[in-house]
């Protein structure tokens, strides 16, 4: 088993997909309890801060919190003198600025705490406060296995700082599953950007494919191997295959429907813990990331 031996050195594998619901988490937590199983060296990182659920599915013995806190511009009116330049730099549209009415503020919930309005301003009238956005949360389970979660707090604009948090977390040894949020959109690339591999998990239906063709184009321009499982193969079409047949990409694992899966999944149960296919199944497929993240 390539994982046994590979288990010393660090290797970070993103769980991924183009939209939710595809069987994301299913696949992380079941590779992240054969290697619990084998006794790898591994940490499971939910990336999912907006709806994390990874916890769910294993037992802690304890756990910590972490703040995870951002810097806010303040500006002050009576040292402003309103010549618009924090305004044009925000690229994010943060700053309201009303000069006929003297008014100038943040709307926080916009702000990505990037810090160019205060390399803007030249007049010393913007200082910063912290802002308390998230939480990083460490599980310990039981053989000193941890599972580390990403967790924002609602109506923060962007989960990036509370996912990039728990991501350095992470001690720098042995496998890492990071289970990254859906979709193509900033927290996924901020997840998937930190992985040596990623494995993507569709759905086989018009929009399964669609999904997955945009999150490929994505890792083609962020330069990231990967992979792909294909989730209730057994229930969709053929349009899915045949593409990964023509752009000769790596399938995986295809893994067709089964109710009793869905019934035992849904009850927070790991089915890798409950049938020998299935650990067999998930030990397969991490020694054939791991054979072709090592290529």
């Amino acid at each position: 088993m390539l994982f046994k031996t590979h288990g010393n050195k660090q290797l970070k594998i993103a769980i991924a997909s183009g939209k939710g619901g595809t069987g994301k988490t299913f696949v992380a937590t079941n590779l992240y309890s054969v290697l619990q199983q084998n006794q790898v060296s591994s940490i499971l990182i939910d990336c999912d801060a907006e709806e994390p659920n990874d916890h769910f599915f294993f037992k802690s013995i304890s756990k910590t919190n972490k703040e995870v806190q951002v810097n806010i511009p303040v500006i002050s009116t009576e040292s402003c003198v309103f010549c618009d330049k924090c305004h044009e730099y925000c690229h994010y549209n943060a700053i309201f600025y009303l000069p006929s009415l003297q008014q100038i503020h943040v709307m926080e919930d916009l702000c990505h705490s990037c810090g160019a309005c205060s390399v803007a301003c030249e007049h010393n009238a913007i200082t910063e406060k912290k802002k308390t956005i998230g939480t990083v949360t460490t599980y310990l389970l039981p053989g000193n296995y941890k599972l580390i979660e990403s967790r924002v707090n609602i109506g923060v604009y962007s989960p990036v700082p509370v996912i990039t948090s728990a991501i350095k977390e992470a001690e720098q040894q042995g496998i890492i599953i990071l289970d990254a949020p859906p979709g193509t959109s900033c927290p996924f690339i901020h997840t998937v950007n930190n992985a040596d591999y990623v494995v993507l998990v569709a759905e086989p239906t018009p929009f399964g494919l669609s999904d997955l063709q945009k999150t490929i184009a994505v890792l083609h321009i962020l330069e990231k191997p990967f992979g792909i499982v294909i989730n209730k193969s057994d229930i969709g079409t053929l349009a899915m295959s045949d593409f990964i047949q023509k752009e000769n990409y790596d399938l995986l694992l295809s893994i067709p429907f089964d109710r009793s899966v869905a019934s035992f999944y849904s009850e927070g149960k790991i089915m890798a813990e409950r049938e020998e296919k299935w650990k067999e199944i998930f030990e397969n497929l991490i020694d054939k990331i791991i054979e072709t993240a090592c290529k």
